[in-house]
């Protein structure tokens, strides 16, 4: 399925947090958009995966996405390297967005900065 616009997100909740008004303006204008989450957010202390889990899926209808996934990448200890990489050029390749959104490269949260990082670089190598 091609997208207009991915949004990659370190855990769940973080594209909410950080680009659900970009994403619903763009689905207001009928384009097609996604979340592809990177971790389950298991080190998270409020909350737990499965909680995350029926947020996202409920967050997911109510923005009405056309894709959502979960990469299950370890909350914390993923790193930018070819295995990780590999799993978002998979994504990448998947949903051939026009846009990509991720978390800022700078960031408290060191995910943050890390998946910006991985997201980056792989959509290089995705082409």
């Amino acid at each position: 399925m091609k997208l207009d616009i991915l949004a990659f997100a370190s855990h769940p909740d973080d594209a909410e947090l950080g680009c659900v008004g970009t994403l619903l303006a763009h689905k207001a204008q009928g384009k097609k958009v996604g979340i592809v989450d990177l971790t389950r957010g298991e080190l998270g202390t409020r909350g737990t995966p499965e909680t995350r889990a029926r947020e996202s899926e409920a967050s997911t209808q109510i923005l009405g996405l056309d894709a959502r996934e979960n990469l299950g990448l370890a909350d914390g200890f993923f790193r930018n390297d070819e295995a990780h990489q590999r799993k978002v050029i998979a994504a990448l390749r998947k949903y051939r967005p026009e846009i990509v959104l991720m978390n800022a490269i700078y960031d408290r949260h060191p995910d943050h900065g890390r998946g910006s990082q991985l997201v980056s670089e792989s959509c290089f190598l995705a082409a």
